[in-house]
């Protein structure tokens, strides 16, 4: 029986009407995974790899990655995960993405967000929606890796965070992991974070932020 206070979105998919949160493509994808590496690599198979998360606090992400050193194509991409169906949907249907048609290059794969994976996958319960970042993470360590091992220090992505509320020391990144787990108002957003209350001019970035981090990772 579902309680009367659970999101529609988490009963019938917005994308295709289903009565169930995962599509046909999600199921597939957790049942019959793409490029998924049971055993570790043997040396020289891969050019970099790359790990996020960790099993104390929830999914973790190995990736491994061959590319062609002359196209900067991606021809193969390898993952591994302790993490939940929707996690493992999310980097399989992504590891297709960046290999179909050949390959994508490295700077192709990089533009690829979490909501081109979601659409791919017809959708994501909204409290799944941070399930698509895991892979796009795993991967900009995995790039980074290669970039560091091929001399490439130039192209390392470094992503920082910024203080928006200096009175509770709340950064950007805090807003965006709200939203990742489903906070979908500026109300809730301040409920959980108690942001902007010490802090009231930081409010119209906060919202601004708040707006951009919802749009981003919007599945409609």
């Amino acid at each position: 029986m579902v309680k009367k206070d659970l999101k529609i979105a988490d009963v019938i998919s917005e994308s295709t009407g289903e009565s169930w949160v995962y599509s046909n493509i999600v199921k597939d994808h957790f049942f019959h995974p793409r490029n998924l590496l049971l055993k570790d690599p043997t040396p020289g198979e891969f050019d970099a790899e790359g790990q996020i998360g960790s099993p104390a606090c929830g999914d973790v992400m190995r990736m491994w990655i061959k590319v062609d050193s002359k196209t900067e194509k991606i021809k193969k991409l390898k993952w591994r995960t302790f993490g939940c169906g929707s996690a493992i949907s999310t980097t399989s249907i992504f590891s297709v993405m960046v290999t179909e048609r050949g390959g994508t290059t490295i700077d192709e794969a990089l533009k690829i967000r979490p909501q081109d994976i979601m659409k791919r996958l017809k959708g994501l319960p909204a409290r799944k929606v941070h399930c698509s970042v895991l892979a796009d993470k795993a991967f900009r360590e995995t790039i980074n890796n290669y970039f560091m091992a091929t001399d490439q220090n130039n192209r390392i992505i470094i992503e920082g965070e910024r203080i928006i509320d200096k009175k509770l020391n709340i950064t950007d990144k805090d807003i965006e992991e709200a939203v990742l787990d489903g906070v979908g108002t500026i109300e809730d957003l301040q409920k959980r974070l108690k942001i902007g209350v010490g802090s009231p001019k930081s409010m119209p970035e906060i919202k601004q932020l708040f707006r951009f981090y919802l749009e981003k990772y919007q599945t409609r």
